[in-house]
């Protein structure tokens, strides 16, 4: 599937006054190991190596422009990967021509298994084609599993100037009834390293684990808050379907018990300076995610790489993408220039669930204005359902602004249904 600028510039039903916030999305699938409860693209690491990928046809320094990417495990096939992006990013260039970068994320799967160097030649290749603002946040996803000491310094020298470490919980126990890869001690010393090694980072933590109880939450608190992450994402542990909790779900605490821990998770991070920006958002003022916040402000992002989403905006139209999700698929896709493999249009009647869907996460919510500029819809458009909401209790609002109330932020997915299309 290609797209083309003329298509999408081409009259439509939309007036959009101007063009939002661009961020770029790089997505590394690979992981050591599929966890149980991840829905993600992600897929276990090949047991064998594979077969030597053919010379590039750029010849000499291949793919993002260097010849080597160091040392990774056996059967990741980096080098292809590498040059697989380099081909997605120049395809879509012509979509986003001229924007400037707000926000570089990239995610996975495990980043943190590709080498410093291959990560130094993405970033390199990626500034040469994009047109990244100086101050631009360049984060890298990273697990304990793949720490080694110093590691974590060469991907700050590589440019990456945000690590998200996915820690989970700092309890042996716990890690294991999810399956993951990495001990206590290794997320003790991963945290240690990204605060030694960056101003920015992030600790994702998970609660409502397996059997978890309130002393164990607390104890993972006490860990995690003593690393002083500018930082905190903290995320309840929920099935989703086609994973293998939903095979076979673990015994987990029942609401209420779930419903006391948040209110420990909230309470905790707040005493440390930590205030709640997003529903699973924890960060010290000036150290919010500027990625994630423009995905939630309905911001524009370009995502390259295996299953990646994407979402572009033009004058008359909304336009979402997915690439091919198979990493060897999207390899040999990608490197023969169609590496997407879903595209469509967003009609009028979804984009306010879309919006509504994002904003309301934000504990400011959002201005009315940035709705009609963001949607190219009037606030009518959306009246009904805010004068529903509002008596409900779950928003306040003003001349300029909504927001969710607590209770609105306490009972969210009510609170965004509202604003479902009328079918």
């Amino acid at each position: 599937m290609t797209s083309t600028v003329e298509h999408h510039l081409r009259p439509g039903v939309l007036q959009l006054p101007a063009l939002p916030p661009l961020s770029l999305y790089v997505h590394l699938p690979w992981c050591l190991a599929k966890c149980p409860y991840c829905d993600f693209n992600s897929h276990a690491i090949p047991a064998a190596p594979l077969a030597p990928a053919a010379p590039s046809p750029r010849g000499g320094a291949s793919g993002l422009g260097r010849p080597s990417v160091g040392p990774t495990p056996a059967a990741l096939p980096e080098r292809r990967y590498l040059d697989a992006l380099r081909a997605d990013l120049e395809a879509a260039l012509p979509l986003v021509w001229g924007r400037p970068v707000v926000s570089v994320f990239i995610g996975g799967g495990t980043p943190s298994l590709f080498s410093p160097a291959g990560i130094d030649e993405l970033i390199s290749g990626v500034r040469s084609l994009l047109p990244l603002e100086a101050d631009c946040e360049i984060t890298l996803e990273a697990n304990p599993g793949t720490f080694e000491r110093e590691r974590f310094r060469a991907f700050a020298r590589a440019g990456v100037t945000r690590l998200s470490i996915g820690v989970q919980s700092f309890d042996d126990a716990l890690l294991a009834r999810i399956g993951r890869v990495h001990d206590a001690a290794q997320a003790r010393a991963a945290a240690q390293e990204a605060r030694e090694a960056f101003e920015r980072f992030n600790l994702d933590l998970m609660y409502a684990l397996p059997d978890q109880s309130l002393a164990q939450l607390q104890r993972d608190l006490d860990v995690a808050l003593a690393f002083e992450p500018p930082h905190l994402s903290v995320y309840h542990l929920t099935i989703e379907p086609n994973t293998r909790f939903a095979l076979d779900p673990p015994p987990r605490p029942d609401d209420d018990a779930a419903s006391e821990m948040l209110d420990a998770i909230v309470a905790r991070t707040a005493a440390a300076g930590l205030h709640r920006y997003e529903v699973s958002a924890f960060a010290r003022a000036g150290r919010e995610c500027r990625h994630n916040v423009n995905y939630w402000q309905f911001g524009d992002y370009l995502g390259i790489g295996a299953g990646a989403h994407g979402k572009l905006s033009f004058p008359h139209r909304v336009v979402r993408q997915q690439r091919w999700r198979e990493p060897m698929t999207y390899i040999e896709r990608a490197l023969a220039g169609n590496a997407v493999s879903q595209e469509h249009e967003v009609a009028r009647g979804e984009l306010p669930f879309e919006y509504m869907l994002n904003a309301l996460r934000l504990r400011e919510g959002f201005e009315t204005a940035q709705f009609s500029a963001r949607t190219g819809l009037p606030l009518s458009a959306v009246e009904p359902a805010l004068r529903a909401a509002e008596a409900r209790g779950l928003i306040e609002r003003d001349a300029v602004s909504v927001r969710p109330s607590a209770r609105g932020f306490d009972f969210l997915s009510d609170l965004q249904q509202l604003f479902l299309p009328v079918r």
